[in-house]
């Protein structure tokens, strides 16, 4: 994932205010014909694998509140834009037990607080206490009608063509540093089985962490998968990301912009002004009710900020529009892509600001489009890609540095050691899946990125060790007793290492 946004960690550096341009009308006539060009929304949603490893401060906690403050919020309003839904997100929607440890977690650990603060706070922030027993008294109301099939909030959404998904990896792997072929098509091939069961035929795929390197185009391309997301910003200059690229083995990759990006993902954006409401600090109770500006935080103030940032954030994107239209004379195309989390679950008021953005673009002439119509709108360039992400210094380092060079070198190893094995035989069925699925654990980006923000203390190394001692405890007795990963990759096929 990108650097975090204010209050989460160390912030990119302060970006300037975005430009505005004023209000486009919009004439009489169909909205192709007037707009300025499209804008793509992709939201990235994903969650590392903490089902049944920990509740607080490191754990499930991180899944439950995602869910009630982000996905369910986003889902409500989102329309005509691209969502991911990682696997590994998926799996644990899906795993026993989940949506009743869920439901059970928000009710006592996060309504009841809410609502003994909204009883016994100091008067001025009661409201912001009676706002927080709203949001999740909506979010519990949700969850009971969605039952045993929280997943079924994403499947609607899709179902109604409001959005469209696209697929990932299995682990969110950071796919250039799989050390072999066969370890990377393992990866697509139990993202794709994951996508297929759950929301059909996949089209996009969604680089892990963006991270593109030489090749992987024609992995994808060998499944048929025909465009995915890629962070140019550092090879190109900035106006060039408004035009997708014609990988070389034929999928459109389409850039990022990030100077958009960094209206929203930055030390400056939106997410830090000072009406909205403060992350980190917290009630006795653990609830947030301070605004990030250090008073009592007011909801009414908060919501009437997201709506103002919408309108900035729209007149921005209108503005690079017009102006790469007047320089290509051809539309141009934004890409716009964030973690879904930040909306919600990290900026509280975010699904309101993306609400107030999707009602905010017709009257700018912006229009709003999925990836797959994006590609059949815009015609992808001939033009260099080189290896890149969007994590720090837009490479690699954040996963492949000597900081995390023992999470890094061990994951190769243990690729290696598996297809090996694998390749001599020496492995019946049962423990080869157990074996790979401890494989793709210890791959996820997720265990190198939280030990390189110091963030989560031990938590991702040791989960990264534990995976790995399960493996080669596999691999040397031979046996595959019962995961503790009760439903990772549960439609993972070992084709792709046994394949010359």
């Amino acid at each position: 994932m990108p650097d975090p946004p204010p209050g989460l960690g160390e912030p990119a550096d302060p970006i300037a205010p975005a430009a505005a341009c004023g209000g486009l009308p919009v004439a009489s006539g169909s909205l192709a014909e007037e707009a300025v060009g499209d804008l793509a929304v992709v939201l990235h949603s994903h969650m590392p694998y903490v089902e049944g490893f920990g509740t607080y401060p490191f754990g499930e906690e991180w899944l439950f509140d995602a869910v009630a403050r982000s996905h369910l919020p986003v889902l409500d309003v989102a329309r005509d834009m691209t969502l991911t839904v990682t696997p590994v997100l998926a799996d644990q929607l899906e795993a026993p037990g989940v949506p009743g440890r869920m439901r059970s977690f928000l009710a006592e650990h996060r309504l009841e607080a809410a609502q003994r603060d909204a009883s016994r706070a100091a008067a001025e922030l009661r409201p912001a206490a009676e706002a927080e027993v709203e949001r999740y008294g909506k979010a519990l109301d949700r969850l009971t009608e969605l039952g045993e099939r929280p997943l079924d909030a994403f499947r609607a959404a899709h179902d109604e063509n409001r959005v469209e998904i696209m697929a990932s990896a299995a682990t969110h792997a950071v796919l250039p540093l799989v050390a072999t072929e066969p370890g990377r098509r393992l990866q697509i091939d139990a993202g794709l089985r994951s996508h297929k069961r759950r929301f059909g035929p996949a089209e996009g795929f969604w680089l892990p962490e963006c991270a593109y390197g030489p090749g992987l185009d024609r992995l994808l391309a060998e499944r048929g998968l025909d465009h995915f997301c890629v962070d140019q910003s550092t090879h190109e200059p900035g106006p060039a990301a408004l035009a997708p690229i014609r990988a070389p083995a034929g999928p459109t990759a389409f850039p990022i912009d990030w100077e958009t990006v960094s209206l929203v993902w930055s030390g400056g954006g939106y997410p830090a002004d000072a009406d909205y409401l403060e992350y980190h600090r917290q009630s006795e109770n653990g609830i947030r009710l301070w605004s990030i500006g250090g008073e009592p935080y007011e909801h009414a103030a908060g919501l009437a900020r997201a709506t103002r940032h919408a309108a900035e954030f729209v007149d921005a994107v209108a503005a690079r529009l017009e102006a790469f239209r007047g320089e290509r004379s051809k539309p141009g195309l934004v890409t716009f892509a964030i973690d879904t989390e930040l909306l919600g679950a990290w900026w509280s008021e975010g699904a309101d600001w993306l609400r107030a953005l999707i009602e905010a673009a017709p009257a700018r002439g912006v229009r709003l489009v999925t990836l797959s119509e994006a590609q059949s709108r815009h015609e992808a360039e001939r033009r260099p890609l080189r290896e890149s992400s969007w994590g720090k210094g837009k490479d690699l380092r954040t996963w492949d540095s000597p900081a995390v060079s023992d999470l890094a070198w061990a994951s190769r190893r243990l690729e290696l050691r598996l297809v090996s094995e694998l390749g001599r035989g020496r492995l019946a069925a049962p423990a080869a899946q157990r074996a790979a699925r401890e494989l793709l654990a210890v791959q996820s980006s997720d265990w190198a990125f939280l030990d390189s923000e110091r963030q989560a203390g031990d938590y991702p190394f040791r989960r990264a060790v534990d995976h790995a001692e399960a493996m080669l405890e596999v691999i040397d007795s031979r046996q595959a007793p019962d995961p503790q990963m009760r439903s990772l990759a549960p439609d993972l096929s070992l084709a792709p290492l046994l394949e010359p």
